[in-house]
């Protein structure tokens, strides 16, 4: 690959809030960029079903350093990337609930090197935060106040924006199903939709070949996949579902539940309906934290004018469009109705994304040690949203022969730990070998 300042083509295999951010990055330093998607519409996966939060507090220290690092982006982006705020106070609590003491003095560690460190508070405090809570459900719990809402929709149409009119070009419905690197320049072919769109469109199984001097691997779940058709090795990447319900808040007055005090769970997790229920005006949901358990094995936050819940699952799934599972869908509301007096009746949406990790939860940013002018930027996990100006930054850097972007960006990675976050495939491998990925 050129070194710094000699400007290439490069394709970006993959349209989510990863190859977009490295894509903005690339096209912004004057390359040229075709970011090709295989779905008709970009961020059908994990982008667009995202819990939409910004947490310093959540993964390693390497994804923490990236999350820092893209902070200021997303709090002051640059001229003309979006219209709208793109962050938003929320805040976490994070219960101490029977047999996770342990689980509760590591997040308390972990989160006091935040820049607004996570602080135990006790259980009155707690309600104050969450009215819905049971006091007898937890003993501690951990208020994490940096998190904050994200517009992910705003983040993610900003950076592909920034593409095109740096005269870059986003296509979509382009599945890439080979890969070859001839004369030193790489060769795409991409099929069309599987299907017509609406009122037209590409044919089915429509063909189009793509050139560039570079590839950057952002294909999610996929790109192991994609790694294979370019001759290389995998990175031992893993899907995983995570599945969410939306449900309305019962407000004050309805007529079902299992009252305000300490018994039992019902609604959904089976005990008896009827009587008076907890119930609390939008307005006042709206302003609750994100609540979830040290354990994290449930996560609840104000959304669309309801909650989001999610029973924090990560079920290894194959890369597909996924499912909620029914089970888990039960979950999610069981596991917050125990903690709290609500409970509910049936759920306004249901839906799952994937998360896709290395076996250590670290990203793998950087060019691939064995094949020329291939790049990657995958493993993401579910922190693709809070690192992707980082992410990409770096990504970015990397691909071009440079360093850690001193100075140049508000989402400059050179404010990360030095090998905090440089991972790297390893691809010390027979052929067909899983790998892992060293950070």
């Amino acid at each position: 690959m050129g070194g710094t300042g000699e400007l290439r083509e490069f394709l970006v295999v993959g349209g989510g809030i990863a190859g977009a951010s490295a894509g903005w990055h690339l096209a912004r330093a004057g390359h040229r960029v075709t970011l090709l998607e295989a779905e008709r519409a970009v961020g059908a996966h994990a982008t667009g079903r995202s819990s939409a939060l910004f947490s310093e507090y959540f993964g390693n220290a390497a994804v923490r350093a990236l999350t820092r690092a893209s902070r200021a982006f997303y709090a002051t982006p640059p001229p003309g990337f979006t219209g709208t705020a793109l962050l938003a106070p929320r805040g976490v609590l994070a219960l101490e609930t029977p047999g996770t003491e342990a689980e509760f003095e590591a997040a308390r560690a972990s989160g006091a090197d935040a820049p607004e460190p996570a602080v135990e508070v006790d259980a009155v405090r707690a309600r104050e935060l969450c009215p819905a809570l049971r006091p007898d459900a937890f003993r501690r719990a951990l208020h994490k106040p940096g998190a904050r809402d994200i517009d992910v929709d705003a983040a993610h149409q900003g950076f592909l924006r920034g593409v095109r009119a740096a005269g870059g070009a986003v296509v979509t419905g382009a599945r890439v199903v080979a890969l070859a690197r001839r004369g030193g320049r790489w060769h795409a072919t991409a099929a069309g939709p599987r299907g017509r769109a609406a009122g037209g469109g590409e044919p089915a199984g429509a063909v189009r070949e793509f050139t560039a001097d570079a590839v950057v691997n952002a294909a999610g779940a996929w790109a192991d996949e994609v790694a294979a058709l370019a001759g290389a090795g995998p990175a031992g990447l893993v899907p995983r579902r995570r599945t969410a319900v939306l449900v309305a808040v019962p407000e004050i007055g309805g007529a079902t539940g299992a009252g305000t005090g300490g018994g039992p769970p019902g609604g959904a997790s089976g005990a008896p309906r009827g009587g008076p229920r907890s119930g609390f005006p939008p307005a006042a949901v709206a302003r609750w934290p994100l609540v979830t358990d040290v354990a994290d094995t449930f996560y609840a936050k104000p959304e669309s004018g309801g909650l989001l819940l999610s029973p924090a699952d990560a079920a290894p799934a194959p890369p597909g469009d996924a499912r909620p599972d029914d089970l888990d869908v039960a979950l999610a509301v069981a596991r917050f109705e125990a903690v709290t007096t609500l409970r509910f009746h049936g759920v306004r949406a249901r839906w799952a994304g994937l998360r896709t990790s290395t076996a250590d939860d670290t990203p793998v940013i950087g060019p691939d040690p064995e094949v020329p002018g291939l790049h990657w930027l995958a493993g993401l996990g579910g922190y693709g949203i809070q690192t992707a100006p980082a992410a990409g930054a770096l990504l970015a850097a990397r691909a071009t022969g440079g360093g850690p972007p001193h100075g140049r960006d508000p989402a400059d990675p050179g404010t990360t730990p030095p090998g905090a976050a440089l991972p790297y495939p390893r691809h010390t491998r027979t052929p067909g070998e899983s790998t892992q990925t060293c950070r």
